[in-house]
């Protein structure tokens, strides 16, 4: 039986993947092999010997110390794509918030109550509401992952022209993309053709920041920005002056700060964007089937911290190895098997930047003298032994 640890409220249909008859689960949980998280806030929070894996339901892992787990031999699991299809519908809708004036239309048509003649001074007033239509505009899609290569379809549905980049498209996003998206070679290409631009990408080094004043002189007269991935892609002073000048004519962003909440104009939704009852089901779902599977079959799916690695579940033993990316490391495990004549029926080894992982498969036991040699091995951080099915 594994204990795992809920640090914030996972939909029932995420907990339901959890079977009761191999784990214990809830907020009090002591000494978790597994912990179900959100949002909540993980740096300043212990992590135990027996914790071997984290699963968040979302995408975005800056709750989580990733590299103080990444040195522990602990997998940190994310729900990429869960939510995709709900911050795609939101992203339509601030698409239409940006076009049109709806947000103060609506402010102003609360402000009528109680007067009279609300009809007369509906129409008398509508014109200060004025907008523009989506149809026949270009839209900037940067990031056409799961969310962007939705969005981008989407607005070619509308009527829009889509140009996009991403320098890390893979090929099922390429794929599930339709061919009239215009591909751009840099961020630069697609600042300077659109009218619309919407912010499909994490904030990394590369990206933060990136909506600055230079960035905006290169941009349209009026153009129109939407970002639903990440507060910090946005330069909110920059931003402010160019809203000031007329150079930006609308923003609409699912990450309200203290500065942009402040800008005349900005449209800015309490980040709502995965907050669907579906969204939150799948990603509580992905989440822990992808926590079972690591935990019951050592298999990764979806890891930000190390590499994928699934290998069908045979009989026998499966010993798990987390180990650092350096020469040699699988070498020195095989020695340890092959000079305690244990039989390697099959091998997996794959790395992610600093971090490998590597999984054998044998027909015999594993004897501790066995699992204290590998963690004896220079960069080793955590050797587990699975027994799998007779």
């Amino acid at each position: 039986m594994k204990n795992i640890l809920l640090l914030n409220k996972i939909a029932k249909a995420g907990t339901d993947r959890l079977d009761p008859g191999k784990y214990r689960y809830g907020t009090e949980t002591e000494a978790p092999e597994g912990i179900l998280v959100r949002s909540a806030k993980m740096h300043d929070m212990e992590l135990g010997k027996n914790l071997l894996a984290i699963a968040r339901a979302g995408a975005g892992v800056n709750n989580i110390p990733v590299e103080r787990c990444s040195d522990a031999g602990i997998v940190v699991f994310n729900s990429p794509g869960a939510y995709a299809n709900g911050v795609k519908e939101l992203t339509l809708c601030a698409l239409f918030l940006a076009a049109r004036r709806v947000v103060d239309g609506v402010i102003f048509a609360r402000s009528l109550a109680g007067t009279m003649d609300v009809a007369k001074q509906v129409e008398a007033g509508k014109s200060a509401f004025g907008g523009t239509e989506l149809y026949g505009k270009t839209l900037g899609v940067i990031g056409l992952g799961a969310i962007g290569g939705m969005v981008a379809n989407a607005a070619l549905s509308l009527g829009m022209n889509v140009i996009g980049y991403d320098p890390y498209l893979s090929v099922d996003s390429a794929w599930n993309m339709n061919h009239l998206v215009k591909k751009a070679t840099s961020f630069e290409e697609v600042f300077a053709g659109a009218d619309y631009l919407t912010l499909h990408v994490p904030a990394t080094a590369e990206t933060t920041g990136m909506i600055h004043a230079r960035a905006i002189a290169g941009m349209k007269d009026g153009v129109r920005i939407i970002n639903l991935a990440r507060a910090e892609l946005v330069c909110a002073a920059d931003l402010a002056a160019a809203m000031s000048a007329g150079k930006v004519g609308a923003y609409v962003t699912d990450f309200p700060t203290e500065e942009t909440v402040a800008i005349p104009g900005a449209v800015t939704i309490p980040h709502l964007g995965a907050c669907t009852e579906e969204s939150e089901e799948k990603c509580a779902m992905m989440a822990a089937a992808q926590l079972d599977d690591y935990l019951t079959f050592g298999n990764i799916r979806n890891s930000v911290n190390y590499p994928d690695v699934a290998c069908p579940v045979g009989a026998g033993t499966r010993v798990c190895v987390l180990h650092a990316n350096i020469p040699a490391t699988l070498t020195r495990i095989t020695t340890v098997f092959s000079e305690q004549g244990i039989n390697i029926e099959n091998m997996l080894n794959r790395s992610k930047g600093a971090n490998a992982y590597t999984m054998l498969d044998v027909n015999s036991g594993i004897g501790e003298d066995t699992v204290t040699a590998v963690g004896a091995i220079e960069g080793v951080r955590r050797v587990r032994v699975i027994r799998l099915a007779d």
